[in-house]
């Protein structure tokens, strides 16, 4: 490191706030926990009082947090939600929901189709990309080892 660098570096460490790493855990833990508590009464509530297949049920829990997270986003409230729990609101399925949905609205001003359409997948398409390509590369992975080892 060069002198420049050094001094930047001291710079910082003397005016970082430092983060109160315990409390932003446990803030994380809760609303997470809470997501996922949600995820599960509506899974029990679809399976048992609405006498659903398990699938079905699983796939109306995804279909209802997603829902949730879109509305929740579109009203501002995700964004508070995720000031109070930081990491605790990054659940896959609600996170990757706020991430798709939050740059189309920060352009909706633009137009549906220079603003809406060309950011909806600003944040997401680089995840949904590298996570198809990971998976055909798993599978491929997969496929040749189960046919090396018959």
């Amino acid at each position: 490191m060069n002198k420049s660098n050094d001094e930047y570096k001291k710079y910082v460490e003397r005016h970082a706030v430092p983060s109160p790493i315990v409390s932003n855990c446990v803030k994380a833990f809760l609303v997470g926990g809470t997501i996922c508590c949600m995820g599960q009464v509506l899974f029990l509530l679809y399976k048992n009082v609405l006498e659903m297949s398990e699938i079905n049920a699983r796939a109306l829990v995804s279909a209802t947090l997603i829902f949730g997270a879109i509305l929740l986003t579109g009203f501002d409230v995700f964004d508070d939600i995720a000031k109070f729990g930081g990491a605790g609101t990054l659940v896959p399925i609600t996170g990757f929901a706020n991430a798709v949905v939050a740059p189309a609205l920060d352009t909706k001003a633009e137009g549906w189709i220079l603003g809406v359409g060309a950011k909806l997948f600003t944040i997401s398409g680089p995840v949904i990309l590298y996570g198809t390509l990971a998976s055909a590369v798993y599978g491929t992975v997969y496929y040749i080892v189960m046919l090396i080892m018959r």
